[in-house]
């Protein structure tokens, strides 16, 4: 294809990546990222033995033979964020019919159901 010819719009099922450059701390690439009905500016990062993976996607970027910069993305896994912490603290409160029946013989009925 000659280099003044427009180029031709990806079709059909797609995913790509463009690596865009580094991240600001260098350990991973700053990427723009394609598929039907989105496009969305990201990072990539390898994976780190010992280190948690908080939320995204697990991917593997195969490289395209006709552009340096383009890479076809693999979903390998989708990681769920983790569940957000309740706002109390200490244990969980549980509280079964058989736990009230025996504190109600050890202390007694509460006051409002005395009247």
């Amino acid at each position: 294809m000659p280099d003044d010819a427009p180029a031709k719009p990806l079709e059909g099922d797609y995913d790509v990546v463009m690596v865009a450059g580094k991240t600001d701390d260098g350990d991973g690439a700053k990427v723009v990222r394609a598929r039907p009905g989105k496009v969305e500016a990201g990072e990539v990062r390898a994976m780190k033995d010992g280190q948690p993976l908080v939320a995204g996607e697990i991917v593997r970027l195969e490289p395209r033979k006709d552009a340096p910069q383009l890479f076809n993305v693999h979903v390998e896994h989708t990681v769920k964020p983790a569940a957000a912490k309740t706002a109390h603290n200490g244990p969980a409160q549980v509280a079964t019919d058989e736990y009230r029946e025996s504190w109600e013989r050890t202390f007694g009925p509460r006051r409002s159901q005395l009247n």
